[in-house]
């Protein structure tokens, strides 16, 4: 009898220490990080750059004076977004959507002069819930984030007209976004969807991370944890799947990812894409880490962006006009 209660004493604090594992590992995951914690000084000096070169951009973009916009996210929370309008009048529209625990400008500004001056688009950055100027207590990771960007979509054509033509760019979560957004069957405005390192499924780029934390891939922890994001946020971990939905896909898609990505693996960009059933495109960036192919390869992005558009986009515009 001893010999059971003791087995019986093991298996519930087993049980209970992995309850306390998923649930620790479901709100670092998913829980908006409290801002008044203070973060580690970065020591990367990649790392230290970029920071430098996105404060340097943010000012610029907000030295142009965009509008500042809200709007009502599925769940009723406030939803922020800067919107810069074209320096001449256009019907075209690129809506970027940012990364993990970022945020649109920190994510997106340095796109800002391609985009507005470049190609002469409407520009808008909206913070996905959980992130920078959004309410929200908790992370979608493109569950109901996607939801969310196409509320921006109606917003946009009902504010604009119906003829208004519309791009989605994502990076990394934002990514993931996008392609949920396509595998959705959104409105006809929108045209293209490029992808920027975006994960296959929500579960395993959690299953990574925690790889990364710990060392190997438990995967209980990350079911587990999946229960605990339904009954606090919402969504299991396996509603936002763009590679299980691909088949869905509406809109031509452009692929994105650096080569040395290890946090969002570069064979997801590859299995992402060899999926994609719908016109596609692809531009692999060598020697390049997560979320970093614009800032590795300016030059051959806008190349493959504008190359994506002038046959996707432009060629039905001439197809309509002829």
């Amino acid at each position: 009898m001893k010999k059971k209660n003791t087995v019986l004493k093991i298996s519930l604090g087993v049980v209970a220490a992995a309850l306390a594992a998923a649930n620790y590992a479901c709100d670092y995951a998913i829980k908006r990080p409290d801002p008044a914690k203070k973060k580690n000084p970065e020591t990367r000096e990649t790392y230290i750059k970029r920071d430098e070169i996105r404060r340097q951009n943010n000012q610029r973009l907000y030295d142009l004076d965009p509008e500042d916009l809200t709007i009502k996210s599925v769940t009723g929370l406030n939803m922020k977004a800067w919107f810069l309008p074209a320096e001449k009048p256009t019907n075209r529209f690129v809506i970027c959507v940012h990364g993990y625990k970022c945020n649109g400008p920190d994510e997106f500004s340095h796109m800002m002069p391609f985009y507005h001056y470049d190609l002469g688009y409407n520009y808008l950055l909206p913070d996905l819930t959980g992130h920078g100027r959004s309410e929200g207590e908790y992370i979608g990771f493109g569950s109901f984030d996607a939801k969310n960007i196409l509320l921006w979509v109606d917003y946009l054509i009902n504010r604009f007209g119906e003829d208004i033509e519309i791009i989605l760019h994502g990076i990394s979560m934002g990514a993931a976004t996008v392609m949920n957004c396509n595998e959705m069957s959104p409105p006809d405005q929108v045209k293209l969807i490029i992808e920027d390192c975006g994960f296959i499924n929500a579960e395993a780029v959690m299953n990574n991370t925690l790889k990364g934390l710990i060392g190997f891939k438990f995967m209980p922890i990350v079911k587990l944890g999946s229960v605990f994001s339904k009954l606090k946020a919402g969504y299991f971990f396996s509603e936002s799947d763009p590679l299980k939905n691909m088949d869905k896909a509406k809109n031509p898609v452009l692929f994105i990812h650096g080569e040395e990505d290890t946090y969002v693996p570069f064979e997801y960009g590859k299995m992402l894409y060899d999926a994609c059933p719908v016109p596609k495109d692809c531009l692999w960036v060598p020697n390049t880490v997560h979320a970093f192919s614009y800032y590795n390869a300016k030059d051959e992005y806008e190349e493959k962006v504008k190359e994506f558009i002038a046959k996707y986009m432009d060629k039905k515009e001439e197809a309509v006009t002829a």
